[in-house]
């Protein structure tokens, strides 16, 4: 059986690119890896590596910035994942893809400092974002906790994702997010109703001031606000999830009553979905869940 997960989501201010961002970050995780001996994953909001000043132009920052995956940054996270035997989400990058192309890219690194995911960010906040659209759907197994899935900031407003995530057997749902604009307050709803209709947990890290409004939080699989921060500089909303408790839910029902991955009846023929130009089919409905 799964035990229960230690995880520390980091709200803090952004690391400013021109500075040595990958040395203060290694600080960083090692003093909160001192303060926080019991935390097992840490997690830090979006491109918390790759900030900008007020006065630089965050274009031309996002192009300094990008690096490929296993370039100088990539080896740096995965010696300090390995170093302190955590598992490691600095947050997203920016990432430069093999096509040229610039990415908003989350890696996830383990505790052997493996790198045994990368997601990029499919729904860019357009226009004010000019990263390229990721195309896939990405989860990762926490071995002997669960399996956790990723998206970043705007990702969490369209329910395709974290429907798709908790469809891939997702418990957990990592959102990494810099927000600092007046819309937090939505997102918090909308961290709870994604927790509720796909009964899954999630976890919601935003950026502190300045880069960020804060208001991180974590929500059970029934909707229920776990633990949350408000809007300090800097704060690690600590919380120890039992992953299973996920699949008990989609076992029995939210409140021991409603079983949204068990809505069709016997010999329910595919519901027809036109904007998708696609359908539910209920044999596949249930298809990816691991059963409890």
């Amino acid at each position: 059986m799964p035990t229960p997960l230690p995880l520390g989501l980091v709200q803090t201010a952004a690391l400013h690119h021109a500075d040595d961002s990958l040395g203060l970050f290694a600080d960083q995780v090692r003093r909160l890896a001192r303060t926080h001996p019991a935390v097992r994953l840490f997690a830090f909001p979006e491109l918390h590596l790759c900030g900008h000043r007020p006065d630089e132009d965050p274009e031309r920052v996002m192009r300094a910035a990008a690096q490929e995956l296993d370039g100088p940054r990539g080896t740096m996270l995965a010696g300090l994942a390995r170093e302190l035997g955590l598992w490691l989400v600095p947050g997203s990058v920016y990432e430069r893809g093999d096509d040229g192309r610039v990415y908003n890219t989350a890696p996830v690194y383990a505790p052997d400092g493996r790198r045994v995911a990368e997601y990029r960010k499919i729904f860019p906040w357009h226009p004010y974002e000019t990263t390229a659209a990721g195309d896939r759907f990405v989860v990762f197994d926490v071995e002997g906790h669960g399996r956790v899935g990723l998206s970043i900031c705007y990702d969490a407003w369209f329910p395709e994702v974290t429907r798709h995530l908790a469809w891939q057997g997702t418990d957990l749902v990592l959102n990494l997010v810099r927000t600092p604009t007046v819309d937090r307050t939505q997102e918090l709803v909308i961290a709870r109703a994604n927790a509720i209709v796909n009964q899954v947990f999630m976890a919601s890290v935003n950026a502190a001031p300045p880069d960020g409004t804060g208001r991180s939080v974590v929500v059970d699989p029934e909707g229920r606000t776990r633990a949350e921060s408000g809007s300090e500089p800097e704060i690690v909303v600590t919380d120890v999830p039992d992953l299973a408790g996920a699949r008990r839910v989609r076992e029995h029902g939210t409140a021991g009553l409603t079983r949204v991955w068990d809505p069709f009846e016997h010999g329910r023929q595919p519901l027809e979905l036109p904007l998708y130009e696609g359908r539910i089919d209920p044999a596949r409905w249930r298809s990816g869940l691991p059963r409890r």
